[in-house]
C-alpha cells in the first residue's frame, strides 16, 4: 500500500493535491504569437510578416467586387430587385472596409519592424528626452 506524501508541516496530502501541483513540462507553456517573436531572433520571411493583411485585402476586394455585381444586378429587371438593392450596397461597404483595413495595416507593420531594428539604448534616450 502506498503511503501519501507528507508536507513539510507533517500533514498528509490528499491524492487531489497531487493533481494541483504545477508540472514543469513544456506542454503546459502557452506561447502566444506576440511573445514568440520576442524570444526568437530569427528573421521571418515577407510572406510570414504580411500574410494576414494580404488575406484581409483579398477578401475585402472579393466582397467589394461581389457588391458591385449585385448592385449592378439591381439595375436589370429581376423579380427580387429589392433584395439586390439592399444587399449590394452592404457588400460594397463591407468589402471597402476590409480593403482599407488591410491597406492601413501594412504601414503599421512596417513601422513596428523599423522600431524593432533600432537599438534599445537609442529608444531609451529618445523616451527620456521626449516624454518629459
Amino acid at each position: 500500500m502506498e503511503i501519501p506524501p507528507k508536507s513539510p508541516d507533517g500533514s498528509e496530502k490528499s491524492p487531489q493535491s497531487k493533481e494541483l501541483l504545477p508540472s514543469n513540462t513544456a506542454s503546459t507553456l502557452c506561447i502566444s504569437s506576440r511573445s514568440e517573436s520576442v524570444w526568437t531572433s530569427e528573421s521571418r520571411s515577407k510572406w510570414d510578416i504580411y500574410r494576414k493583411p494580404i488575406i484581409v485585402m483579398s477578401v475585402g476586394a472579393a466582397v467589394f467586387l461581389l457588391g458591385v455585381v449585385i448592385t449592378s444586378l439591381s439595375c436589370i429587371e429581376l423579380t427580387n430587385k429589392d433584395v439586390y438593392k439592399m444587399c449590394g450596397p452592404a457588400l460594397l461597404s463591407m468589402g471597402l472596409m476590409l480593403l482599407v483595413y488591410g491597406l492601413v495595416w501594412i504601414p503599421i507593420i512596417r513601422k513596428k519592424q523599423k522600431q524593432r531594428q533600432k537599438s534599445p539604448l537609442l529608444q531609451r534616450l529618445k523616451s527620456f528626452f521626449f516624454n518629459r
